[in-house]
C-alpha cells in the first residue's frame, strides 16, 4: 500500500505558489541558538509562501504513540490527522519557534504552508509560534529559548543585579 501523503508533489507547487514567487535559494539551513534553523539568504516579502510542511499524514493516535517514543516535527492538522514532518526533505521542519515570529503556518487544501508575516531580512532566522501546547509540553523545564524570551530574561537579570548593587 502506498503511504498517504497530506500533499502530493503535484499539489505542492500549486498550493505554495512558492516556486513562482521565490527562488529555491532564498533560505538556507544553518546553526541557531536552539539547534538547526532556517535562515533567509535574500529579502523575503510579506505574504510570500516560504515552505510547505510536508510529510506523511498519520492519525493523531499514531502521532501520540510516536511522540511518546520521542518523535518531534509533527504538525497537527485537526483532531484526526497529523503531518509527520520528520523527513529531512521537509524544509519547514527547520523553522524554529518564536514568541515574536516573522512567519505563520496557514492551512491550504489539507496541508500547511508557512507564510511570511512581515519582510524578512537576509540572515534573519525564519520562525513561527508553535502554540501554547508546545511551549507547555516541551519548553516548560528550560523555558523558551527564542530571541524575544532570551532578551526578556537578560533584561530581568540586569534589573535584578542593579537592585542588588543599589542596596
Amino acid at each position: 500500500m502506498k503511504p498517504l501523503l497530506c500533499i502530493d508533489t503535484a499539489d505542492i507547487t500549486e498550493i505554495r505558489g512558492y516556486s513562482r514567487t521565490m527562488s529555491s535559494r532564498s533560505f538556507r539551513i544553518g546553526r541557531s541558538v536552539t539547534g538547526l534553523g532556517l535562515f533567509a539568504t535574500k529579502p523575503i516579502k510579506r505574504g510570500v509562501h516560504i515552505a510547505a510542511y510536508r510529510g506523511r499524514c498519520i492519525t493523531t493516535e499514531e502521532a501520540d504513540r510516536r511522540e511518546a517514543r520521542g518523535a518531534r516535527y509533527q504538525f497537527e492538522l485537526n483532531k484526526r490527522w497529523t503531518i509527520d514532518g520528520s523527513p529531512r526533505w521537509n524544509l519547514a521542519r527547520y523553522i524554529n519557534h518564536s514568541c515574536r515570529p516573522n512567519a505563520k503556518p496557514v492551512g491550504r487544501r489539507g496541508g500547511i504552508v508557512i507564510v511570511a508575516l512581515r519582510r524578512i531580512e537576509p540572515e534573519e532566522e525564519i520562525t513561527y509560534d508553535y502554540g501554547r501546547d508546545y511551549v507547555k509540553r516541551f519548553l516548560e523545564n528550560g523555558g523558551c529559548r527564542c530571541a524575544a524570551c532570551r532578551r526578556k530574561r537578560a533584561l530581568r537579570r540586569r534589573r535584578t543585579r542593579r537592585r542588588e548593587w543599589t542596596k
